[in-house]
């Protein structure tokens, strides 16, 4: 009895503690219970989550100390969709504990939450929604607390939490407006004031309004009491002050950012450090103390992560000091690194590319741009400026290169004889040193793989097996040279050590030469080392009536003969190559000016052009563009210029332009260009072609040169067709290819004109035909007459609605054309009505063709092509 009573009693207290612990009763062991389950089991697991995912975040999100710091870490990646599915696993997980806890230990008893816990519960739900970027269901869950948990110690920092959310959302106006009232009308702790200043400061660096950032960042800098936020809020700040041009400002919190040293991580001291090296004065620094502090930092083990950074700082610091090999062995020692900063590797090759650019070492610079471009974004400004730049070298390697390879052959064809022929002869010796090395580098190449082929070979020779082993028991290392292994027990008999073996038959070939197996092999050698010799002897001699031979055979490349043949040999030749030259150094000229500011280089080009006796056409556009260019770099140069063109060349368009004399017309090339196109538009090409020619020598070395040039070609199209239109292409492309003109007639000759070339007259049957009447432009009278018929039918029997006009075919013939036919046969009937009926009675021959290859007809004017008999 006493028994059941116990046992019934159990049940009893625990049915009891059951009900007393109901989220439906406001009991102290309810409360209680409920709050420290949830408290050390639910949200602890959650947290754990939580704190594991922002540490993958922090991991992930690389910083770009190239850019602005954003103020906090976290980076929002713009392809992720704000939706209600988690991206996570760690913060699916925090959330999914903190719900939990929501839904199992809730006491919301008479509209008020009585868990303690709860708040936190939702805290941890909106950050684990935030670092999701999940951010409208964040701030549902923080908006939550405000309107249920007034009286939480969690609110000050849910209201935080809420508008980093809605900053993230975009709502900047409105963070900085509850901010401010927080922080006014609230007593916050220290770093709770500290990240609500920092939200201000971001939300204030959004709305473009730095200084206010500058404040409130500064606050937040002072408040924190977490080292890792503090050294960022400094770095941020050198760089805002490093941005507005504040050398010492800026300074100053970089310094705070190194003296912080170990109490934060190392990438801000280093960064801060590399920044201090580029606000480096160059004319009052002190160059030691620069070189002595960077060579200490790269002592320093710690800092070996970071000596990318270091070398390439160093490697700029050189570069600006003008010591190019230095520059060069620590930008190659950065990249050696392989740093993981695609734009620090960028930097880098684009500093390299700038070196051999400076040094007219193009072909390099334009690889090293390259290599800069695989490396930047795509989407940068920078990518698109290096982008243009490398096109633009093209055409710099190209000029350079006709400029040098004619300057020579000018320079060498104006030597006399005598000083000819010493001059190819010293060119002779300097490239049989080459050459020589050259040779003895690939003997040395082949001797190094015979070497490896011999020891290869000798490694691979079966080696001695002992007669008294085992039968089937192959001894180890026999049959391969095996290295030796600690496993292996050592033999101490000779011929099971496989290392002895080799080391054995090396030391006898090198003894006795290669010997054949037989008796007494010693007396028998006799007669091999004799036939060795002999052989040996025949060897030597057939080396020697070979080199006896070769010494004969004098290569061509050696001898002056050859060099001579290849110089031009008439005036009219070397002309053309003089005119080619003074061209390229035209170009040149004006590719440093306008592609790429080079003013000095620019200049340079130019005024070797005008000592090179340039013709007449490239004179004044070479002195003008001199001008233009020392009105940049030596206004006293520009005034001489001025003054030779005004002098020289009165009545010039360039002189006109510098006095302010011109008319409208001379001052305005493009107001003169558009009534020339519209001349083209209306088909006046033969207008067009009597005056275009004067109208480039008129404005040759100005910009507009390559437009009308470009109308040149496409009226030269109309009237000549095809082959005359796609020589004029080739002609803007070649002689203009900086401009777009130059490059839109390289893209046509590349896309569109193969595709015209490819066109041939079909035989399908067409759906639309065409009557053809040809008539000499001259013989208006017949036109005419031609016409008048046409219209005659027309007014009579044109149930088909047929149409008529006189279609220019090229220079000396148009056609009378009718449109509109639906069938070869009604072609047919209609022209033999024109060629039979009295009433008509055109005499002129017709031809009978569909709207296809009418087009073809135009477009290659080849209409002779077309009538001439088939050939079955």
């Amino acid at each position: 009895m006493k028994k059941n009573t116990l046992k019934y009693s159990f049940f009893l207290v625990f049915f009891f503690l059951l009900i007393a612990c109901s989220t439906k009763n406001n009991t102290f062991l309810s409360r209680n219970s409920h709050a420290l389950s949830t408290k050390y089991n639910i949200l602890y697991n959650g947290g754990i989550g939580l704190d594991k995912g922002l540490k993958s975040i922090q991991g992930n999100n690389q910083d770009n100390f190239w850019k602005m710091l954003p103020i906090e870490k976290m980076q929002v990646d713009e392809s992720f969709a704000d939706d209600t599915k988690a991206k996570n696993a760690d913060f699916e997980k925090a959330e999914t504990k903190a719900t939990k806890a929501i839904q199992k230990h809730s006491m919301n008893i008479g509209g008020r939450e009585k868990n303690s816990q709860i708040d936190e519960a939702y805290l941890m739900l909106g950050k684990a929604r935030y670092y999701d970027q999940r951010f409208i269901p964040a701030l549902e869950a923080f908006n939550y607390i405000l309107y249920k948990y007034p009286n939480s110690s969690n609110i000050y920092t849910a209201k935080i939490w809420r508008e980093k959310t809605n900053m993230r959302l975009g709502n900047d106006a409105i963070v900085v407006k509850n901010i401010n009232k927080l922080l006014k009308n609230t007593d916050l702790k220290k770093q709770t004031f500290s990240d609500a200043n920092a939200l201000l400061a971001e939300a204030f660096l959004n709305l473009e309004k730095r200084d206010s950032a500058v404040t409130k960042l500064k606050i937040a800098e002072e408040f924190s009491r977490i080292n890792e936020d503090k050294a960022r809020y400094r770095f941020i700040l050198g760089q805002l002050y490093q941005e507005e041009g504040k050398k010492d400002s800026a300074i100053y919190y970089y310094d705070g950012v190194i003296d912080m040293n170990r109490k934060a991580d190392r990438k801000y001291m280093m960064h801060a450090y590399a920044k201090k090296a580029q606000l480096y004065d160059y004319e009052t620094g002190n160059d030691t103390i620069f070189i002595e502090k960077y060579n200490k930092l790269v002592a320093d083990r710690e800092n070996r992560p970071y000596y990318d950074v270091l070398f390439f700082e160093m490697g700029v610091f050189f570069d600006k000091r003008k010591e190019q090999e230095n520059a060069l062995e620590f930008y190659n020692k950065s990249l050696d690194r392989k740093s993981k900063d695609p734009y620090l590797i960028a930097s880098t090759y684009r500093n390299i590319g700038n070196m051999y650019f400076k040094n007219t070492d193009y072909t390099m610079a334009a690889k090293y741009y390259d290599s800069t471009l695989v490396k930047l974004d795509p989407k940068s400004r920078e990518f698109t400026f290096i982008e243009k730049n490398r096109k633009n070298l093209d055409n710099v390697i190209k000029y350079e290169a006709i400029a040098k390879r004619n300057d020579s052959i000018i320079t060498v064809y104006g030597l006399p004889a005598p000083d000819r022929k010493l001059y190819f002869e010293n060119y002779i010796v300097e490239l049989k040193k080459k050459d020589e090395a050259k040779r003895i580098l690939e003997e040395k190449e082949k001797e190094k793989l015979a070497n490896v082929e011999r020891n290869t070979k000798a490694d691979n020779e079966p080696t001695a097996v002992n007669p008294q082993s085992q039968p089937g028991i192959v001894p180890p290392g026999v049959g391969v040279f095996n290295p030796p292994s600690a496993n292996e027990t050592t033999s101490t008999f000779y011929f099971y050590n496989p290392t002895t073996v080799a080391y054995g038959k090396l030391q006898f070939r090198k003894s006795w030469g290669n010997r054949i197996l037989g008796g007494y092999w010693r007396m028998a050698s006799s007669k091999a080392a004799n036939d060795d010799a002999i052989a040996k002897e025949a060897a030597e001699m057939t080396q020697d009536s070979l080199n006896a031979i070769k010494d004969t055979i004098v290569i061509e490349k050696y001898t002056t003969d050859f060099y001579e043949k290849q110089l031009p040999t008439t005036e009219l030749a070397m002309d053309s190559i003089g005119k080619e030259r003074n061209f390229a150094y035209y170009q040149l000229g004006l590719i440093y000016k306008e592609k790429f500011k080079e003013y000095n280089l620019a200049s340079g080009k130019l005024e070797q052009l005008l000592k090179n006796n340039p013709e007449e056409k490239l004179v004044l556009p070479a002195m003008y563009n001199l001008y233009k260019i020392y009105e940049i770099t030596d206004p006293r140069k520009a005034q001489e210029i001025k003054s030779k063109i005004t002098t020289n060349y009165p009545n010039s368009r360039y002189a006109q332009i510098l006095n302010n004399t011109g008319n409208d017309d001379l001052a305005l090339p493009e107001k003169e260009y558009q009534k020339w196109y519209k001349l083209f538009q209306e088909e006046q090409f033969d207008l067009v072609l009597d005056n275009i020619d004067n109208l480039i020598n008129q404005y040759s070395g100005d910009e507009i040169v390559s437009k009308y040039e470009l109308l040149k070609a496409n009226t030269l199209g109309k009237v000549n067709g095809l082959a005359a239109y796609k020589k004029g292409l080739e002609n803007v492309a070649d002689n203009y290819p900086n401009s777009v003109e130059g490059k839109n007639a390289r893209e046509i000759l590349e896309k569109q004109v193969p595709n015209l070339e490819k066109l041939d007259f079909t035989t399908v049957d067409a759906k639309n035909w065409k009557i053809i009447y040809p008539i000499a432009n001259e013989d208006t009278k017949t036109g005419k007459k031609v016409e008048e018929a046409i219209h005659k039918f027309l007014d009579i029997e044109n149930f088909l609605k047929l149409r008529t006009s006189i279609d220019r075919y090229n220079k000396t013939q148009s056609f009378v054309v009718i449109h509109g036919i639906k069938s070869e046969a009604y072609a047919n009937d209609l022209a033999g009505v024109f060629r039979d009926d009295k009433k008509y009675k055109i005499s002129n021959k017709a031809i009978i063709i569909s709207s296809d290859n009418y087009k073809i007809v135009q477009i290659k004017k080849n209409i002779d092509v077309y009538t001439a008999p088939k050939i079955p």
